[in-house]
């Protein structure tokens, strides 16, 4: 086995994935809230 080097691997694709998965999160989020003012809104 060989030793572990910290800082090393090459994370590019791990930190895209979790940059979307950011992204995705607080698209959706605002969009829940967005859509629950509209409903207090509408039903007044």
């Amino acid at each position: 086995m060989s030793d572990h080097k910290h800082g090393e691997m090459n994370i590019e694709v791990q930190e895209k994935t979790f940059d979307g998965f950011v992204k995705t999160v607080t698209y959706g989020a605002i969009g829940c809230i967005l859509f629950l003012i509209f409903l207090a809104l509408a039903n007044g």
